[in-house]
C-alpha cells in the first residue's frame, strides 16, 4: 500500500490532525483483511446510496485486477488509523468517447463529513487518474456540490434498459 501525509485544510475538529492517505492498485492490492474493511465501510457510509457487498466487493476487486482491460485504482483517507474515507475507481479501457474512467463509490464517516475529507480524497483520485472521470450521481445525493465544486459538469441524462 503506498501512502502519503495530507493534512486537511478546514477550520473544523480536524484542522490540525493528519489524514493519511493511502492507495491500492494492481502492484499494491489490498489483503483480505483490508478489503474485507473497506467493503464493510463502504457498505454501512453510503447509506442509502450504495449497493450489496458483492457488488462493492466486486468493483474493489477489478480495480485492483491486473487483468487485461481491467483495472483502476482505490484512495483511502484515514484519521488516526481510522479510516474515514475511500474512492474506488475503475478503469474503462475506452477513450475519448467515453471517459477513461468511473467513479465507482466515494464514502465518508458520517462523523468527518464537512470536514474537507471528501474533497482531498476526489482531489488525489483526479491527480492519479489517467484520463477523465466519468460518475452517476442521484440529484438528491449531497456529494452532487462536492462533483460540481471540482469541475464535474452533467452533460448527459444517463438511461438504461434492464433486460428481465
Amino acid at each position: 500500500m503506498t501512502k502519503s501525509a495530507d493534512y486537511m485544510s478546514t477550520d473544523n475538529n480536524i484542522k490540525s490532525q493528519e489524514v493519511e492517505i493511502s492507495f491500492y492498485d494492481s502492484v499494491n492490492s489490498p489483503t483480505t483483511l483490508e478489503e474485507n474493511e473497506l467493503v464493510d465501510f463502504l457498505h454501512k457510509s453510503l447509506d442509502e446510496f450504495g449497493d450489496p457487498k458483492h457488488h462493492i466487493r466486486a468493483a474493489i476487486e477489478y480495480s485492483c485486477s491486473s487483468h487485461k482491460g481491467k483495472g483502476g485504482f482505490v484512495v483511502l483517507g484515514r484519521l488516526k488509523n481510522q479510516l474515514v474515507g475511500a474512492v474506488v475507481i475503475n478503469q474503462t479501457g475506452m477513450s475519448g468517447y467515453i471517459p477513461e474512467n468511473i467513479l465507482v463509490y466515494i464514502a465518508v464517516d458520517s462523523k468527518t463529513r464537512g470536514m474537507g475529507v471528501g474533497k482531498k480524497l476526489m482531489q488525489k483520485a483526479m491527480s492519479i487518474a489517467k484520463g477523465g472521470i466519468a460518475l452517476h450521481v442521484e440529484p438528491n445525493n449531497p456529494a452532487k456540490f462536492l462533483y460540481e465544486k471540482l469541475g464535474f459538469t452533467n452533460k448527459y441524462l444517463e438511461m438504461r434498459y434492464e433486460k428481465k
